[in-house]
């Protein structure tokens, strides 16, 4: 090297301020993980392991051999928001304007972040009941709110309205409901709806209503959506997904449903986040849901797997919660093992082979119950598998 050369620069990567500090890699990711080292059954993370009706498949390749293969409308392809407008419609008895109240999304975690980046303005509250899936926390971080936790009751995950009330404030902005509930499998009563209807009337506070799980109600109940009850529809975003009801959740496309003014804001941040959702995809699944059918039917499959897995687990020390909605059951470890939730679920994946996921990762102060998720959206043998395993404890 020539005696003049310079030395090469050192090169560093700037820091940075992180946006949200407290976040690291998600428990689904890490439980699927260990899953996989140890060739576990996985009943964690919640997906379905059994394909989706070829129908389904053919409609989609058809749109795209029919040349439905570049942008669609920001607000998603009109055949679909008028099949989604049906669809409640006929469910639920609320209509909704297809060309400015229902938007299709690229699933419904980007269409819940949408939303709150819509509506909350730093310093606003967003109420939020604990135990919750796992991306309103950070939503809420990055719109600058501030999150107003309020626990559903310890061991029925009942909501507490006298809570839910007292949490209100003038800084209060919105409030985010689910029902069905993940992670605990509850459901929503028409009482409960009518309380929150009530709380809510004399104030100005929007709901973000994720009703993902809006066709995996059993034992003959109705799924109580926001869009039932006019007092709640005027001020609601009701969230659902087509992953979810149609075993697609690789697709992720999903609708957001709301009146016209509050459409028009959650426009205003989709178009920026994502602008628009995969076209094929949006004309099959319009073309898919002129059959009620295969909607329709979904609670008797889902309650199926449920009813099996429940049989099994109830043959184990396991004390079961009940298993209203969604496809999870979930499960008291008490009689089984001394340990933690989280610790409980790395030893249930590596010596028993079966993987589970702590309730505790559900709220942020890791609040410990001695309670675990499963998820049952699998094959019969996928879940005669898990018991088999299970059966040991």
């Amino acid at each position: 090297m020539p005696q003049n050369a310079s030395a090469a620069p050192v090169v560093t990567t700037p820091a940075l301020r992180s946006r949200l500090p407290e976040v690291g890699t998600t428990i689904f990711t890490i439980m699927s993980a260990l899953a996989t080292e140890h060739q576990a059954v996985n009943l964690g993370q919640g997906f379905p392991d059994f394909a989706c009706d070829p129908v389904l498949l053919d409609a989609v390749s058809q749109a795209m051999r029919q040349g439905h293969n570049q942008y669609p409308p920001m607000a998603g392809v009109l055949s679909l928001r008028e099949a989604v407008a049906d669809k409640v419609e006929h469910l639920y008895g609320h209509r909704y304007r297809a060309a400015d109240e229902i938007t299709i999304t690229a699933g419904a975690t980007q269409a819940i972040i949408s939303i709150v980046l819509a509506v909350v303005h730093p310093g606003d509250e967003v109420i939020v009941l604990e135990p919750c899936y796992d991306s309103y926390l950070p939503n809420i971080a990055l719109a600058g709110g501030v999150a107003v936790r309020v626990p559903l009751t310890p061991g029925s995950f009942r909501p507490d309205f006298d809570k839910i009330a007292a949490a209100i404030s003038p800084r209060t902005r919105c409030i985010i409901i689910n029902s069905p509930h993940n992670p605990s499998g509850t459901i929503w009563s028409q009482a409960d709806m009518l309380r929150l209807q009530e709380i809510l009337a004399p104030t100005d506070v929007l709901v973000i209503s994720d009703e993902v799980y809006e066709h995996m109600v059993y034992d003959g109940a109705p799924h109580e959506s926001v869009a039932r009850y006019p007092g709640l529809a005027a001020r609601s975003f009701m969230v659902s997904s087509f992953g979810k009801t149609y075993h697609v959740t690789g697709w992720k496309v999903g609708f957001v449903a709301a009146p016209a003014a509050l459409s028009a804001e959650l426009r205003k941040v989709h178009q920026f986040n994502v602008f628009t959702v995969n076209t094929p995809v949006q004309y099959g699944l319009a073309a898919y849901m002129q059959e009620p059918g295969h909607y329709l039917a979904l609670p008797a499959f889902y309650q199926r797997k449920r009813d099996l897995f429940r049989q099994g687990l109830a043959q184990t020390r396991f004390r079961l919660l009940p298993s209203e909605g969604t496809f999870f059951q979930c499960a008291d470890i008490a009689q089984v093992s001394d340990r933690s939730e989280a610790e409980f679920c790395r030893w249930l994946t590596i010596e028993i082979g079966v993987t589970a996921i702590p309730m505790s990762v559900f709220y942020r102060d890791a609040f410990d119950q001695k309670i675990v998720r499963f998820c049952f959206a699998k094959e019969e043998a996928t879940l005669r598998k898990a018991l088999e395993r299970l059966a040991k404890l």
